[in-house]
């Protein structure tokens, strides 16, 4: 460059490609002290040129005082020949700010050393990327001139960059003037706009703009900016003149703002084909020639194409290519096509970073015959023909897991990839992890849930009036996507509500299989409205067939069957009594309102279908109203980090405000889950309960008498009056008169009469007789057997459950304007 090319500097406004008027800067001595100050550094740091001029950086930098001494971390930066990163500082008022810093070093005469530190808050720059990658070394690498004038206005520092950026050397420059140096008014006019910033101390920002003269006879912009340095007593020392590059500052910011709009626009699908091709198109032309986004298989990917067999004598492909793109129309680069299997060749970059987990650039490729690429002709032969010549690789990783590898290559840019460009395509690639994260766990549980949904898993759960209810069913095997977890809650008579969680041991569709046949046992045997112990004993015994059926006709996989474990409880609103017996399962987490946590001491059981013939015990449990129970299966207290103590502590810890919403503590509960590395599914069931209320259920005990059947009348016909449900009486009455009629005659001792109101009117007559009622058709002469005939026509459902002392038998009516339906004659269970 010749000296006469000052001659196109022109004056103008702050220009919007260099962000100088926020930049705090400071000058240092070879030993770290502070020798120079601006007012945005005093603004910055909130402390005056007096406070700090004279004293070591470490007072406001930590960073300094990081190392041993100032001194060490001087020699690294001189080692360096600078440095540039993110870091703390502090404020006087306490505050620590996070910055953006850079240190710049510059050479005077006789060897003399100065260090220009220059900081911007974070939290300034724009945009999400800014604010991660402008303070790492991408913004190091963009070429910034310094040069401090004295009050003189001769130069007295310089570093090397200012020389390339207006061509004059620095041995010419130091020491002397502008004008000595290049005659004429536009020097001339630098002077006075130097001076200008001199006299008025101020650290406003004056740009100009030049046109220097390209290697090839092209053009770049150069800004540059003008800071008053102050000493100690607040008079200026200098004047500091920083340039830059703005072609390189454009392109940085260029490459931050696709970062920036990575996550938004790589978010917008949840299919990682359509996300891979989306982040190799970002980066070309940008970034590199030519990019090709590789994942490991088997990949749900959500579309249906398939990835070819392997040639006769080939080891089975491990990656598809799943995006690629390149500044060539048609790809040509690219041996392989899109959805198809890519070859790894050993010990080549590729299987380094699958390996290690660990990027690799390669600024300058080897293409000497012999070396890896030559392992497969048809890599060799594409970098070859056309002039592959740096490469980088970048794993994509999410949580423990590698998804794949990103290729970058330049072929016409001649320029090499370099630790700067690693870098942004790190956070590139980065963005796009958790696009993909999300394409695979979102085509993980849909897998799941199409299989789920067909009758293995409840679609929606009914608690009624009894409990409050939220759940979590999270699989953990990705290529099946299913496993043997379930949870069920089922209404039964009176209000109240079967509670029921189990897991079948294997994943895959015959353990999903085995759990749904499970289920709708469950389900059945919950109609004969079993005591739980009773019921697990009766679900033992149909497990046990199953394994002798399996046994009989062996079959791969076969097996799932055998060491389900269970837990199933009943919860009554009336008494708020909850009564449990569980069959090798994990005890239940009770939270009472209070947020206190426990796991009851209930008796383990076996685990079912092993035939060991223990019998089983339930517990009953009373509990507060507003008590929150929360059943699940180990895979959610359990796991390669921590063993079930630590992990139910942990639950325990979660749930431990259980008025919060149960959606929210769902999500709080199984956060663990999703951030390790878990061995099997997990299902959570979160009961919160109510109360049905004295004031909306009503007992009587009535003497076993020929009287009781009209008194059971005149008490329901009054208490429905009470509720406002007159337009039940006549049916209820009649329903009381044949159950209490039913009582008398086949029981023996005093009969109980209770009416309760939820979400129907459920009338129960208790008796001490074990005999279950049942319906039969009568004859034309028969003078009985019509009673429980009138009954099933009157109610919408009506059975029997066994009690400690005889039995109860119940009948259901919809309350005036349910939403429920008649369902007709019912046979009692």
């Amino acid at each position: 460059m010749n000296t006469n090319s000052l001659e196109t500097v022109t004056f103008g406004k702050a220009s919007s490609g260099l962000d100088m008027p926020d930049t705090a800067l400071a000058m240092l001595d070879e030993q770290g002290t502070v020798v120079g100050w601006t007012q945005a550094a005093e603004h910055f740091f909130g402390r005056s040129a007096e406070c700090v001029v004279g004293r070591s950086a470490a007072l406001v930098l930590p960073l300094f005082g990081e190392r041993q001494s100032t001194s060490d971390f001087v020699t690294h930066c001189r080692a360096q020949n600078g440095w540039s990163g993110t870091t703390a500082v502090r404020h006087r008022d306490g505050r620590v700010i996070e910055a953006c810093l850079r240190i710049t070093m510059l050479r005077g005469l006789a060897g003399a050393v100065r260090w220009l530190v220059s900081m911007v808050e974070t939290g300034t720059l724009s945009g999400d990327a800014m604010s991660s990658l402008v303070s790492g070394p991408l913004l190091g690498r963009v070429p910034i001139g310094v040069a401090v004038r004295d009050p003189q206005l001769r130069c007295v520092f310089v570093n090397d960059v200012m020389a390339e950026h207006d061509g004059i050397p620095c041995d010419k420059r130091l020491g002397r003037r502008l004008t000595e140096v290049v005659p004429g008014p536009r020097s001339e006019a630098v002077e006075a706009m130097t001076r200008q910033v001199l006299q008025s101390g101020t650290t406003k920002v004056h740009e100009y703009r030049t046109w220097m003269p390209g290697g090839k006879g092209r053009g770049y912009p150069l800004a540059a900016s003008f800071h008053c340095l102050q000493g100690a007593d607040g008079e200026s020392l200098g004047v500091c003149l920083v340039s830059a590059d703005l072609s390189e500052s454009r392109l940085a910011r260029e490459r931050l703002a696709v970062v920036g709009e990575a996550e938004a626009r790589l978010g917008g699908t949840l299919d990682v084909m359509e996300i891979s091709q989306g982040l190799a198109e970002l980066a070309v032309p940008l970034l590199a020639d030519f990019v090709a986004v590789d994942l490991e298989q088997p990949t749900p990917s959500g579309d249906s194409s398939t990835v070819g067999a392997a040639s006769a004598g080939e080891h089975p492909p491990t990656l598809r290519r799943a995006g690629q793109a390149s500044i060539h129309a048609g790809v040509p680069e690219s041996p392989w096509v899109r959805g198809g299997p890519v070859t790894v060749p050993q010990a080549s970059p590729f299987a380094m970073v699958r390996s290690t987990g660990r990027s690799h650039l390669e600024p300058i490729l080897d293409r000497a015959p012999g070396i890896w690429l030559d392992q497969v002709p048809a890599i060799g032969e594409k970098i070859r023909s056309y002039g592959v010549h740096s490469l980088m690789v970048v794993p994509i990783r999410a949580q423990n897991a590698l998804l794949g590898v990103v290729l970058f290559l330049r072929t016409e840019d001649p320029t090499p990839f370099h630790e700067g460009d690693l870098l942004l395509a790190e956070e590139l690639v980065k963005r796009a992890v958790r696009a993909l994260d999300n394409a695979r766990r979102y085509a993980r549980e849909q897998t799941a849930a199409l299989t789920l949904q067909r009758n293995l898993l409840p679609r929606r759960l009914r608690g009624g009036t009894a409990v409050e209810t939220a759940s979590r069913y999270l699989p953990t095997d990705a290529e099946h996507g299913v496993g043997g977890d379930w949870f069920d809650v089922i209404p039964l008579s009176a209000g109240r509500v079967a509670l029921v969680v189990g897991d079948v041991v294997g994943h895959g569709l015959h353990a999903a299989a085995t759990m749904g046949t499970l289920r709708a046992a469950v389900r059945t045997l919950t109609d004969l409205e079993l005591p739980p112990a009773e019921l697990l004993s009766r679900l033992d015994n149909t497990i046990q067939r199953l394994v002798e059926e399996e046994d009989a006709e062996p079959a791969d996989g076969m097996t799932a069957v055998m060491g389900t474990t269970c837990l199933y409880a009943v919860y009554d609103p009336a008494t708020r009594v909850c009564t449990m017996a569980r069959a090798g399962h994990p005890p239940p987490a009770i939270i009472d309102p209070q947020g206190r946590v426990a796991f009851p001491d209930l008796p383990t059981g076996a685990p079912l279908g092993l035939g060991l013939g223990d019998p089983f015990e339930s517990v009953e449990l009373e509990l507060p109203e507003g008590s929150l129970i929360a059943f699940y299966t180990d895979g959610l207290v359990e796991s390669h980090d921590h063993d079930i103590d630590d992990g139910m502590d942990s639950l325990g810890a979660a749930l431990a405000e259980p008025d919060r919403d149960l959606e929210d503590l769902c999500d709080r509960a199984t956060q663990s889950f999703l951030e390790q590395t878990s061995c099997d599914d997990v299902t959570l069931l979160l009961v919160r309960t109510r109360s049905l209320g004295t004031d909306r259920a009503a007992a009587w005990t009535l003497p076993s008498d020929e009287c009781a059947s009209r008194t059971a009348r005149q008490l329901a016909a009054g208490q429905l009056h009470a509720w406002g449900l007159d337009a039940l009486a006549d049916s209820t009455m009649l329903i009381v008169s044949e159950l209490v009629t039913n009582a008398v005659r086949h029981g023996t001792g005093s009969v109980t009469l209770c009416l309760k109101e939820h979400n129907a009117l459920t009338c129960e007559v208790s008796d001490t007789s074990v005999c279950v009622p049942q319906l039969r058709n009568a004859g034309i002469t028969d003078e009985n057997g019509r009673g429980l005939f009138l009954v099933a026509q009157l109610s919408r459902r009506w059975g029997s459950r066994p009690a400690p002392k005889g039995k109860v038998v119940w009948a259901e009516q919809e309350l005036p304007g349910g939403s429920g339906t008649h369902s007709g004659p019912r046979q009692a269970a």
